[in-house]
């Protein structure tokens, strides 16, 4: 995951840049803009971050069961079925 400096400033990039190019006129001001887009990239992140723990719980309590089993394919799979449930892209 990453740090909230790289998240601000990742998103102080795309805010920038988008303004740049004229992609966006911004009807608040940049700094604003900024803020807006590091919560909804943080709770992306957070979102992301509590499904791969999921993930990670209900693949442990297979592989417990079923020894011999691809723990990691099975783990991936179970990831993709909670983001699809949650509506989320990974």
């Amino acid at each position: 995951m990453l740090s909230e400096k790289q998240i601000d400033a990742l998103a102080t990039h795309l805010v920038h840049g988008l303004i740049a190019r004229g992609a966006i006129r911004p009807l608040a001001d940049e700094k604003e803009l900024v803020a807006c887009v590091v919560e909804m990239m943080s709770a992306n992140f957070e979102q992301e971050s509590r499904i791969e723990e999921e993930a990670e719980r209900q693949a442990e309590a297979l592989a417990r069961q079923n020894p011999g089993i691809d723990r990691s394919r099975l783990q991936a799979g179970i990831r993709q079925r909670l983001a699809a449930k949650q509506g989320f892209t990974l």
